[in-house]
């Protein structure tokens, strides 16, 4: 027990987690803080939709400080994400353990998002959390009563966390206030000074990088927080890269909790895991390391939403087929179309190639026929001044030359022009020919290109029909399989309806049967308390003559004890003895009046305070009578026990006299100040100190204060010593119990084998097979083994209990529902400072032998929560 508090202490005092109240009550923390990926909700409410475009579902373990047993261990279930285009939901279950400490409970998230404009986002959410918390007792291993754990109770709480969230295109604004409201369900109060509520402010920012490689489009994200509580400061900061390929990590320092890293893979697009290691620093650092572990299932989702910066995800483990198809049918695709852009930009350089060429092809020869008609009129001009020269014949002969030469270079000339238009017709049709057969060569590449596209989209289209087929046929036949599983279902059903009913019947005879052996056991017990009255009766009688003779001596031993009182308070006050000094003023008639009522309120104060003991002495005898009769009673010396009286009235008298006494000392107090107060006017109109008068009130007053004084500190005694006297008298009252229920071990002993031997003759080995929640286990605690001594009718030894039960009639329901299952080898034995029965089966005399047999204990439903219990008899 002492290992368990001292974690409990350790824990306590570096977390705060407890905080005081009249009713210590426990904080909300959920300790998911390493992970930008799941569980995002818990750090702030609008993060279920902030940033987020999948739903999922998660199971979170985390255990911290695991260098010590017992460590804090969190167990957190939740579905959570995007739910439409304007908002984010999430719900979770908790449960958290803190050695014999359990916190459980559920948390309710919801965020709303107001699109500002393009790329402006505000966002409010809120956490709504339930939650109850206290001692485990099943984890708990004592055969006595601890003080410690008693004194912590149950409560249930209920919390809200709101917060809000400004986005941009990449970066995120936001704040939240944790436990801002907080309310005692069990209390019907507000929890004022909570040390985990606070206030929260981040700054986020989400992008992706654009590189090369295995890098490229690797989502980058970073968080930067601060938490400002009521006595400490928190700063935190948390960055995360994820990678398509399916894998990320994050790594984050937290000024408390210290230095963190993890890494998650999806197993497959839908499966994902990740872990997390906290390393303590600071003073946390000899508390050990933490680890963080989640498994996520992510859902389908139908529409791409915005305000969303979606990573593109790949499976690491077990990847999509049909993801790796699409993407190559996409990268075909693109290839196509590229090529296609490329033939047509070729086609367009080689018609542009084409035309130029036919231009300067044409221009060209029409340079050189240019030329060649130049040089041959030049020819001719030079032949013609020739002639002309070496003609020295008549000018009839002369003109009859120059006639022929004309007409010769008339015939020339027609027939160089003949001759350049047939070039040039010739040099056109060749370019005409050129051009019909590129136009051909260029309709016969494109109708190759449009066959090769129409074929590929027949292909796709046959495709994507067959895929639409095996959809179909995969449809059909988990439809099938369900039509299947659901006819299995609804036999199934019906053969359990069929075994509950049956169950029912036997149960109801079982109980009906454990119904009349418990009537005649309250019937015999109601005989034995009917003896024991009878005798306690007798005994009364006895003892009267004896109690009139102690009244008479407790009588003078009060009067002894008020006489003490009575010197302890003061001097009884005499006022009517008192010679006043004469009046002389309307001051000095006040300062007589007030003086003697307060000697009067002394006198009564007096009174109360010997009644007040009087009531406290009538306690403490009754306290010592109690004691004295234990201490016989374990000594083995027989006495006759006192009755228990009624306390109410006595208790209705301590609280009148408490408050009458508080009232007067109250008055009294006021009382002297107003004497003070006129003594003060006294002085100014006569300030000689010395004037009788004066010295007379100043002396009363003194008197008057320190017996009030007195007063005041004689009462504080006696209520000292009252609340002393009532923890002491239920401690003898407790031990009284005790000892009648160990008087009456012999006959419960007897009672309980004659109920067993009954069980087993009249319950009946089942036809039907039980399972585990056929079993009622009680307070059972598998895997640790418990140590109870001085168990009577019982030997030393090792024990394998099936259950632990302190009521009577689910024991003997346990006893029957093993017989029926098949075990009929059974016993039970009780310990007394317990008040608990430990069913068993089977008794070893070393250790090992039953460790060996706890290990291999077998299926049987009855068996599930099996320990090693020890008995250790003087």
């Amino acid at each position: 027990m002492s290992k368990y508090l001292l974690h409990i202490v350790l824990f306590l005092a570096t977390t705060q987690f407890f905080f005081a109240q009249d009713n210590g009550v426990v904080a909300f923390v959920l300790p998911v803080r390493a992970s930008l990926k799941f569980n995002k909700y818990a750090l702030n409410p609008t993060f279920s939709f902030v940033r987020e475009q999948n739903k999922y579902v998660t199971f979170t373990n985390k255990r911290e400080w695991v260098q010590f047993n017992d460590a804090p261990q969190t167990y957190l279930f939740s579905y959570s994400g995007r739910f439409a285009e304007n908002r984010g939901m999430g719900i979770g279950l908790f449960q958290q353990d803190y050695g014999v400490l359990t916190t459980f409970g559920g948390l309710v998230n919801y965020a709303y998002n107001v699109v500002l404009d393009r790329d402006s986002n505000l966002t409010f959410g809120a956490n709504l959390g339930f939650y109850q918390s206290g001692v485990n007792q099943g984890r708990v291993v004592s055969n006595y009563d601890d003080p410690a754990l008693q004194n912590i109770p149950n409560n249930s709480m209920l919390t809200i966390n709101p917060g809000i969230n400004y986005g941009t295109t990449f970066l995120d604004f936001g704040m939240a206030i944790t436990n801002f409201v907080s309310y005692n369900l069990k209390s019907s109060t507000l929890i004022e000074d909570n040390p985990e509520q606070g206030f929260q402010a981040h700054i986020m920012y989400t992008g992706f990088m654009d590189s090369r490689g295995f890098f490229d489009e690797s989502k980058f994200s970073t968080l930067l927080r601060t938490e400002f509580k009521k006595d400490k400061t928190i700063i935190s900061g948390l960055a995360r890269i994820a990678v398509p390929k399916g894998i990320w990590a994050q790594a984050g320092y937290n000024t408390l909790y210290g230095l963190s890293a993890g890494i998650g893979i999806n197993v497959s697009n839908q499966i994902a895991i990740e872990y997390n290691y906290e390393k303590a620093v600071g003073d946390l650092a000899s508390f050990g390391n933490s680890h963080e572990f989640t498994l996520a299932y992510k859902f389908n989702k139908r529409y791409r939403y915005n305000y969303s910066d979606e990573e593109q995800e790949q499976a690491l483990l077990i990847p999509d087929k049909r993801t790796r198809q699409i993407a190559a049918r996409r990268k075909a695709n693109s290839k196509a179309t590229s090529i296609d852009r490329e033939a047509l930009a070729a086609k367009r350089a080689e018609q542009r190639a084409i035309a130029q060429a036919k231009a300067d092809s044409i221009a060209k020869v029409k340079a050189d026929k240019r030329a060649e008609l130049k040089a041959a009129a030049k020819e001719r001009i030079e032949q013609r001044q020739r002639a002309y020269q070496a003609q020295n014949t008549d000018v009839v002969k002369q003109a009859v030359v120059l006639n022929e030469v004309a007409k010769k270079d008339n015939a020339s000339n027609l027939e160089e022009k003949n001759q350049l238009d047939e070039t040039a017709r010739l040099k056109a049709e060749q370019v005409e020919q050129a051009r019909i057969a590129e136009a051909a060569r260029l309709k016969a590449q494109q109708e190759e290109q449009a066959r090769i596209a129409e074929a590929a989209r027949l292909k796709a289209q046959q495709e994507e029909k067959a895929r639409i087929a095996e959809a179909a046929r995969l449809k059909a036949q988990l439809e099938e399989q369900a039509r299947i599983a659901e006819a299995a279902r609804l036999k199934a059903q019906q053969e359990e309806q069929a075994r509950i009913a049956e169950a029912a019947r036997l149960k109801a005879e079982q109980e009906e049967q454990a119904r009349i052996a418990e009537a005649a056991r309250l019937k015999a017990e109601q005989e034995e308390q009917a003896r024991i009255a009878e005798a306690a009766r007798l005994k009364a009688e006895q003892e009267e003559q004896a109690r009139i003779a102690e009244a008479a001596r407790l009588k003078a031993e009060q009067e002894e004890q008020s006489r003490a009182v009575v010197e302890n308070v003061g001097e009884m006050k005499e006022s009517d003895e008192i010679q006043f000094p004469p009046v002389t003023n309307p001051t000095t008639e006040s300062l007589k009046n007030v003086t003697k009522l307060a000697l009067e309120a002394d006198e009564e104060q007096e009174m109360l305070m010997i009644q007040l003991n009087e009531v406290i002495i009538i306690k403490e005898k009754d306290l010592k009578d109690l004691k004295k009769e234990n201490d016989l009673s374990e000594q083995g010396i027989v006495s006759a026990p006192k009755p228990f009286k009624s306390v109410t009235e006595e208790n209705a008298r301590l609280a009148s006299l408490t408050q009458q006494l508080d009232q007067q000392i109250e008055k009294q107090n006021d009382k002297i100040e107003l004497i003070e107060t006129l003594y003060s006017t006294r002085l100014k109109e006569v300030s000689d100190k010395k004037d009788p008068t004066n010295m007379f009130y100043a002396k009363t007053i003194d008197k008057i204060k320190s017996n009030q004084a007195e007063t005041v500190k004689a009462k504080e005694q006696l209520l000292l010593k009252l609340k002393e006297i009532r923890v002491a008298t239920e401690i003898e009252r407790k031990r009284r119990i005790k000892r009648a229920l160990y008087d009456n071990a012999e006959d419960r002993y007897n009672k309980d084998r004659a109920a067993l031997n009954s069980i087993k003759q009249i319950t009946k080995t089942s036809t039907l097979p039980l399972s585990e929640k056929d079993f009622d286990y009680g307070d059972v605690a598998p895997g640790n083994i418990q140590i109870v001594k001085d168990v009577k009718h019982a030997e030393s030894g090792y024990y394998l209990v099936l259950a632990v039960h302190t009521d009577v009639v689910k024991r003997d329901q346990f006893l029957m529902r093993t017989i029926e299952a098949g075990l009929r080898d059974i016993d039970f034995f009780f310990d007394v400072t317990t008040n608990k029965y430990y069913i068993y089966h089977e008794k070893y005399e070393n250790i090992d032998a039953a460790k060996r047999k706890l290990e291999n204990k077998g299926p049987e439903p009855y068996n599930k929560n099996m320990s090693m219990v020890k008995i250790e008899n003087n």
